[in-house]
């Protein structure tokens, strides 16, 4: 493997993007998964400093104003923001994952013309409905506001070095772990 790489994953809510990284995450030692702040109440089950870091309004944008955000955005009423500290720290050990919206990754691309960006793309809108229904997290709006936003993400895959269908999760790890190791072919 070359040096450690960022590698910024995105795509729609509901595509897989977080089980893919949890999961890469898990079976290789020199991977890194970013661990955002977000400003959004945490779901059941989530943890302060390990799916996210959970901050009040006020601190996050404190925090932008020391310009302590790799990148940060806004998107459903709550910010999300990528510390670059972390990144920095962790890119001298292992290579880092971020999972991150399509705008937060190419403002990522900016800030680090290294990293490298995947889009996690769904087999269709008909399976990602079905994914969003099935995580019973979101209410009917939220999950339409969610759909809304599909076309636009997708829109912009073009932008990333490499898209990942995910219609098979164990393909769709193994690609992901090629991609950070540098020996990924896009088939």
């Amino acid at each position: 493997m070359e040096k450690h790489r960022l590698v910024v994953v995105s795509g729609p809510s509901g595509v897989g993007k977080g089980t893919l990284v949890k999961t890469l995450v898990k079976r290789r030692a020199d991977v890194v998964e970013s661990v955002s702040c977000t400003t959004r109440a945490p779901r059941d089950g989530e943890v302060h400093g390990r799916e996210y870091y959970f901050l009040s309004k006020e601190d996050f944008l404190r925090r932008v104003q020391e310009n302590d955000f790799l990148e940060y955005d806004e998107h459903f009423g709550n910010f999300y923001g990528t510390p670059k500290s972390f990144v920095k720290e962790m890119l001298k050990e292992k290579s880092v994952i971020l999972e991150i919206d399509v705008v937060g990754g190419l403002n990522a691309k900016k800030a680090f013309p290294d990293c490298v960006l995947v889009m996690i793309a769904p087999p269709s809108v008909e399976e990602l409905k079905r994914r969003l229904i099935g995580r019973g997290s979101e209410t009917a709006v939220e999950i339409a506001g969610r759909l809304s936003r599909l076309e636009y993400e997708l829109s912009q895959k073009d932008k990333y070095d490499y898209v990942i269908v995910n219609d098979d999760l164990e393909q769709a790890i193994q690609d992901l772990s090629q991609i950070v190791d540098g020996t990924y072919s896009q088939k």
